[in-house]
């Protein structure tokens, strides 16, 4: 038998897994694993990213869409720290993933060589860390084995992100060793007392509430989660950034758990006496800074389905926890039989109508109709279409107006951080057109496009297209926003001098056009469905905009007025 390099079985090892994209920034630390792709690249794509970070949320991104860890290639120290942004947010948002770092040669371990650090303080595994496993390859024979060990720890329980450091005399050493079989996620299922315990508290219940959320969600767990739901007639709401898990179109939804929350939602929550949480690790927005459901036990009864056992009982106190990984936990639900009469109907169906109307905007100042250009979104946007942001007011605009079908009409739909991580939406959308070919619409912010949007260069180079809209309003809105809240008039730090970003998406390669008025919003949107490339339709939104419900001046103002009683 011929030998080959272990950076060629690394990409055998890969393809072994059914992996057809990897995102990274290349580093003369795994030129031997570069070469492999090369090698292979009629088989699985290597994608040029600009800088590591935008590298490692496309592959967190890759993660969400398929279920599968997404796969993201950097070099040691400064590529490493860059990348661990994503790392973070699949960690926190449940999402699977493996990023590899080249590292220092062996002989030079331990002397602080070139861009030297240790990556398992570093990503630290552990329940505050950002990684399930860090671990370094020494042994090339034995690759297979950790990169299969990588994948199962990724899929597997709560879904998270993997590390393995790759020394890069390693890499170019020969072996004989196999790439390993493609590994699936095990399903962990309810326990059938459980089940009874369950159906005993619903039946018990005047005002139970679905909150539905986390990772490892399928359209086939989506689908038949509603059926449970249709059963029990229960009012569904979706957990933070999570919107697409259940249809929003449905007669049962009663909107998303998060931040900006409709009041009458909070209040829902609060009136509960049953929270049945599928899925979500009922994180600090999902739960209002743990306040809507109050930590360590909850005034309403509790029933927590998890896929990580070690999730469960870890911050709340839950009356009923189930293990169960969201597949089986879905399915078995669907098969519980939920009696002829519900005393709870009255309850659902102002569920539904207070979402509704929820939907209704305030009337805001300026020369831009954001609920509008929301409305035309949702006219036009494909219903496959996936939807990215990162973090910052602006985002509330879609995560209140636009509604998903999502998951249960055989597509995830939304990309966002839980993890409320800023530069997210750019890459994820172009990692979404490039792995799926599906439209990718992005919203960011002025400051938040800022953080990768030289990751357009990379859309043009591997042919994507995403249609990017830029809310700018010249400054970092949500900081602001606290700004005024806690020190108003005070403002240090929150403004921005802005480039023109239409000009900078036609130098990168995309269409980019700039609208100031609602009126314009339409036909520009239309054209950039329409032509071949991608587009940035910038969109000059009035600083005094500030949330989808109120103005800057109004939150200064009441912070005035509650300085001036204080004193």
């Amino acid at each position: 038998m011929t030998s080959k390099i272990a950076g060629h079985l690394l990409v055998e090892c890969l393809l072994a897994q059914g992996v057809t994209h990897a995102f990274g920034v290349p580093g003369e630390s795994y030129l031997a694993v570069l070469d492999g792709f090369h090698l292979y690249r009629d088989s699985i794509q290597f994608v040029t990213c600009r800088q590591e970070g935008g590298a490692s949320f496309m592959a967190e991104a890759q993660g969400k869409l398929t279920g599968r860890p997404g796969i993201c290639f950097v070099t040691r120290g400064p590529g490493a720290t860059n990348a661990s942004i994503g790392v973070h947010t699949a960690f926190q948002d449940s999402t699977p993933m493996v990023l590899f770092v080249g590292d220092v040669a062996s002989e030079t371990r331990d002397r602080e060589a070139f861009q030297e650090m240790d990556y398992t303080h570093f990503f630290g595994p552990s329940t505050k860390g950002m990684a399930k496993r860090v671990e370094r390859v020494d042994d090339p024979e034995r690759l297979p084995e950790y990169v299969a060990r990588a994948f199962a720890t990724a899929m597997n329980g709560r879904p998270g992100p993997v590390v393995l450091v790759l020394p890069e005399d390693m890499l170019t050493q020969p072996v004989k060793a196999v790439a390993l079989p493609r590994l699936e996620a095990i399903q962990a299922w309810s326990d059938p007392g459980a089940l009874r315990t369950l159906r005993d508290m619903l039946l018990a219940a005047r005002k139970p509430l679905v909150i539905a959320g986390g990772g490892g969600w399928t359209t086939q767990s989506a689908q038949a989660l509603q059926r449970f739901a249709e059963n029990w007639q229960l009012p569904v709401t979706n957990a933070f950034r999570f919107q697409d898990t259940f249809d929003n179109h449905h007669a049962l939804y009663a909107g998303d758990v998060g931040i900006g929350i409709g009041p009458a939602l909070a209040q829902r929550v609060r009136d509960a006496d049953l929270i049945l949480a599928i899925g979500p690790r009922l994180g600090e927005m999902t739960t209002g800074g743990y306040t809507l459901l109050q930590a360590p036990k909850t005034r309403q009864k509790l029933v927590h389905i998890h896929a990580s056992a070690e999730e469960l009982n870890r911050v709340y106190q839950a009356d009923l926890a189930i293990h169960a990984t969201m597949n089986a936990a879905a399915r078995s639900l669907e098969v519980l039989t939920a009696p002829h009469e519900l005393p709870w109907s009255g309850w659902t169906q102002s569920a539904h109508a207070d979402y509704l109307a929820n939907l209704k905007p305030q009337t805001l100042p300026g020369a831009i109709d954001m609920p509008a250009i929301v409305a035309t979104l949702q006219k036009h946007l494909p219903v496959d279409a996936v939807l990215t942001n990162g973090a910052g007011n602006f985002a509330s605009w879609m995560h209140r107006f636009y509604k998903h079908h999502g998951l249960v009409k055989g597509h995830k739909t939304q990309l966002a951080p839980t993890v409320g991580a800023m530069g997210y939406g750019v890459p994820a959308g172009i990692a979404a057109n490039l792995l799926t070919g599906r439209l990718a619409f992005t919203i960011a912010g002025d400051g938040d496009f800022l953080m990768n949007g030289q990751e357009l260069a990379t859309a043009v180079q591997h042919g994507g297209k995403s249609i990017i809209v830029l809310l700018n309003n010249g400054m970092y809105g949500t900081i602001r926003m606290h700004q005024e809240r806690e020190y108003p008039e005070h403002v240090t730090g929150s403004k921005l001098q802005n480039p023109d970003f239409a000009a900078l998406a036609q130098a990168y390669g995309y269409a980019g056009v700039r609208i100031v008025k609602t009126e314009g919003f339409e036909a520009a949107l239309l054209d950039a469905l329409a032509r071949p490339q991608g587009t940035l339709i910038e969109v000059i939104l009035d600083p005094e905009v500030i949330t989808t419900r109120g103005t800057l001046s109004a939150i200064t103002q009441a912070a005035l007025a509650k300085q001036e009683t204080a004193g």
